[in-house]
């Protein structure tokens, strides 16, 4: 087994790029109109359930505010909630009125304003609060859907002591799952800054194939009761998730897939090795294994592609609270790699890997270095683009999943319910 030590010469895929800021970092003025307005008129991530209505006269409050890094996260997540707790009053009197379709989106709208006060990942005590809205708006528009997603609070019978007793999730099951008729399972590992809340626009979709889902929060994010500085916290997460899969009758544990998003691709990578004879597949989409730990990495990406300081959310997410904390974590990551601690010789269950060729997040290298040990595993990298490789990644994915569980093949009809559709 290799060790990666930090003084290793590393050389990276994307090249001369790692040393070119990315012009968003230099005021928030320059992130939303380079970065963020595009998607939120589209209603794509990060603006899930979001209105483009309800988002840019905020923004241009903090334009006006002059805000940029290095930011106050409590001042930067206040000019958020004038707007969310509007929505959330007029949601309220919707559904007072029997307008469940209104108050539904209304809520949701409410919830998207929350999350991207909170976002990348709550460090202040405004932004736990905008978190804990934002669950609270979340679940009231999810009660009134169609098919409404459920919280379960599914019990950590495999942690620790220290850890939380339960792991929330989000649940939605095909109307016609039974203990004869057990559906398969799609489980889906959240990002460092996409949680249940905004992760839940992909249910519907697989519910509409026959497919549960179950959106679950990684280590450190949302309200994951993992230790988040244990790098084995979360083999006993995914076991008591998993324990829950199989007592769950209406649900075949036989058929059981992950699909990591982002951060979650690493975990996903690292459940496909220490729970292999549990699942059918797993699928890492933009997930790092063991470069992305590299201080040569990680002094560099506050400035790339990520929005807001790349390193600090992640520190903070690994356990690493505080600014202080930074070098502590850029000193510590590497006990987290794959590589280091033997997780990808050990047997592999199915596992495609996905990512954008010149990710400024986490490198595509990782995708190789994972190819290079244990078990062979597919892959496909989306030459020219960046994390993810959106949006080219998700046809692929759809369509292994499709394939892996006979599924009807009709991916269209699933990527075109993504996007925000505002009615009101």
């Amino acid at each position: 087994m290799g060790s990666y030590t930090q003084n290793d010469a590393v050389r990276y895929f994307i090249g001369d790029a790692i040393n070119k800021p990315a012009i968003h970092h230099e005021s928030f003025e320059q992130l939303w109109e380079t970065k963020w307005k595009a998607p939120c008129k589209m209603g794509v991530y990060p603006f899930m359930f979001g209105a483009y209505k309800d988002v840019e006269p905020v923004a241009q409050a903090i334009i006006k505010a002059g805000l940029k890094e290095p930011y106050d996260w409590d001042e930067y997540a206040g000019f958020f909630f004038p707007k969310a707790e509007e929505l959330a009053a007029a949601a309220k009197t919707a559904e007072e009125q029997g307008n469940k379709e209104m108050a539904c989106e209304l809520y949701l709208r409410s919830s998207a304003l929350y999350r991207v006060a909170r976002f990348p990942t709550p460090r202040s005590q405004l932004q736990l609060q905008a978190w804990e809205l934002g669950k609270k708006v979340f679940y009231a528009g999810a009660s009134l859907m169609e098919h409404p997603i459920a919280e379960v609070l599914i019990p950590h019978s495999s942690g620790l002591a220290s850890e939380g007793k339960t792991i929330p999730a989000n649940f939605l099951q095909p109307p016609h799952a039974s203990s004869t008729n057990p559906c398969p399972v799609l489980i889906i590992f959240t990002g460092l800054d996409g949680y249940r809340t905004e992760l839940a626009v992909w249910q519907r979709g697989w519910l509409d194939k026959g497919v549960a889902t179950i959106v679950v929060e990684i280590p450190g994010t949302g309200d994951s009761p993992a230790d988040p500085t244990d790098p084995t916290s979360p083999d006993r997460e995914w076991s008591s998730l998993l324990d829950w899969v199989r007592d769950t009758k209406t649900l075949d544990h036989t058929k059981v897939i992950i699909w990591g998003f982002s951060t979650g691709g690493y975990y996903s990578l690292r459940a496909a090795h220490t729970h292999a004879d549990r699942l059918l597949g797993s699928i890492s989409l933009g997930g790092g294994a063991h470069h992305m730990f590299d201080r040569a990495w990680l002094d560099k990406v506050n400035k790339l592609e990520y929005p807001f300081d790349l390193a600090g959310a992640l520190a903070h997410k690994f356990g690493y609270h505080g600014a202080d904390k930074l070098e502590e974590f850029i000193r510590e990551a590497p006990k987290f790699s794959l590589v280091n601690d033997g997780t990808l010789e050990k047997k592999c269950c199915r596992m495609l890997l996905v990512n954008g060729s010149h990710d400024e997040i986490f490198p595509v290298d990782d995708l190789f270095v994972a190819l290079e040990h244990g078990s062979p595993k597919e892959a496909r990298v989306v030459k020219g683009k960046k994390h993810m490789g959106e949006p080219e990644s998700f046809t692929v994915i759809l369509s292994w999943i499709h394939k892996l569980l006979g599924l009807d093949g009709d991916i269209r009809s699933q990527l075109v319910q993504l996007p925000s559709r505002i009615k009101h």
